[in-house]
């Protein structure tokens, strides 16, 4: 029954971060509503929320994989959307030429794609770090 158990807690705690992770990269996002967004179908912003979502849930299956207690995945979880973040922000900050946010509001497919592969290809690099 334990490992139902374990499985089980470890779900919750992915669901939460998950939760927390979007919620705080709604806070980041200006100029628009991520959610009010994807009901628009902006296929964009999806994109981009999608990739934020396996993203975060990589990192913590690298966590879970791991981690020797449920804490632990919790802990590097949070760790990992923070780092989510930094990657968003420093993606916003190389593309001098235009901005990320404006052009996933206008619904550019190809931002949106972009944002996509960061957000999934730095989980993978998130995720292999942890130890």
């Amino acid at each position: 029954m334990e490992p139902f158990l374990l499985t089980l807690m470890y779900f919750a705690v992915a669901i939460i971060i998950v939760v927390i992770g979007l919620f705080v990269f709604e806070s980041l996002t200006r100029q628009y509503k991520d959610w009010d967004e994807v009901l628009k179908g902006n296929h964009a912003v999806s994109l981009s929320i999608s990739g934020k979502i396996i993203g975060i849930c990589i990192v913590l299956a690298f966590a879970i994989y791991h981690s020797s207690a449920i804490v632990d995945t919790l802990i590097w979880g949070i760790f990992g959307v923070v780092l989510q973040m930094v990657a968003y922000v420093i993606f916003e900050l190389l593309t001098r030429n235009f901005s990320v946010e404006e052009q996933l509001k206008k619904g550019n497919i190809s931002v949106g794609i972009i944002s996509f592969a960061v957000s999934v290809g730095l989980a993978f690099v998130i995720g292999a770090s942890i130890t």
